[in-house]
C-alpha cells in the first residue's frame, strides 16, 4: 500500500504526454527518487537502426565525464607484470587458469571483465557464461587489451567507464549516474552519451536517428525528453 502510494505521488509530477527540455527533464527524474537508497539514473535512446543488420550495429564504450556513481567490481585475465598492474590499479580479482575455471564453475560475482589479448583463446570458451550477461571481454569495448594497457583500462572502469549495445528494438539503455549527483553532473553525462552516440551513427541508417530518449530512476516513472532538444544540445556541446 504504502509503495503504491509513493509511486502514485511520485508519477504525478511526470506528464506521461510532455516531451520536457534537457534542464528540466534532469531536474524532474531527480524529484521521482524517493526510495530509501540512492536510486540509478538511466536513459534509454531509442534509434532509428535495425540491429539485426551488422552495418547498423551501434555498440561502444564511454568514460562518463562524472563517472557513474557506483562501486565496480572488476576481474582481470591476465598473467606476470600485466596481473600485478591489474592488482595496482584496483582489480578486484586477478588471474588465468584459475580464474576461468572459477568463472566457467558458474561464479559471476563482478560487475566488469578485461583481459589482455593473449589470453582470449582461453577466455572465449567463457562465452556461454558471460557472453549472456554482458561480461565477455571485447576489443570493441576498450576490454581486451594489451599487457600495458591494463592498468588504465581498469581505472577507467572503476572511475565509471559504461559500456553499451543496442538492443534487438533499436535502444541502447544505460545507467548514468546516481540521484544523489547534481542536476549539472547528470547533464553532463547524459551529453556525453548523446554525443557519442552521434558520433557512432551508422552510415547506412536512414531517417530519423534519435527518435526517442526517456530518463528514469530505479524506482520512478520514465521522463520523456525532446529527443531533438537532445541532439540539438549534444552537437553545440562539441
Amino acid at each position: 500500500m504504502a509503495q503504491g502510494k509513493r509511486f502514485r505521488a511520485v508519477r504525478e509530477l511526470v506528464d506521461q504526454g510532455t516531451r520536457y527540455g534537457v534542464d528540466h527533464g534532469v531536474e524532474l527524474v531527480k524529484k521521482t527518487a524517493n526510495a530509501k537508497f540512492d536510486e540509478s539514473v538511466d536513459v534509454a535512446f531509442r534509434l532509428g537502426v535495425n540491429p539485426r543488420q551488422a552495418d547498423q550495429m551501434v555498440r561502444g564504450a564511454l568514460s562518463l565525464p562524472h563517472g557513474s556513481g557506483k562501486t565496480v567490481r572488476v576481474v582481470v585475465f591476465a598473467e606476470g607484470d600485466a596481473a600485478r598492474a591489474a592488482l595496482e590499479a584496483g582489480a578486484d580479482e586477478v588471474g588465468a587458469d584459475e580464474l576461468i575455471n572459477k568463472i566457467n564453475d558458474g561464479w559471476t560475482d563482478f560487475d566488469k571483465a578485461i583481459s589482455v589479448r593473449n589470453l582470449m583463446a582461453k577466455v572465449g570458451r567463457l562465452g556461454r557464461v558471460l557472453g549472456p550477461r554482458g561480461l565477455m571481454p571485447n576489443p570493441k569495448t576498450g576490454s581486451v587489451v594489451g599487457p600495458e594497457q591494463v592498468a588504465e583500462a581498469v581505472r577507467e572502469v572503476k572511475a565509471g567507464r559504461i559500456d553499451f549495445k543496442v538492443e534487438k528494438a533499436g535502444i541502447v539503455h544505460v545507467s548514468i549516474g546516481k540521484a544523489s549527483m547534481k542536476e549539472e553532473q547528470l547533464k553532463d553525462n547524459l551529453v556525453a552519451l548523446a554525443q557519442l552516440l552521434l558520433r557512432l551513427k551508422p552510415a547506412t541508417a536512414k531517417g530519423t536517428y534519435v527518435k526517442s530518449v526517456a530518463l528514469s530512476t530505479t524506482m520512478g516513472p520514465g521522463v520523456r525528453l525532446d529527443a531533438n532538444e537532445v541532439v540539438r544540445v549534444a552537437s553545440e556541446a562539441r
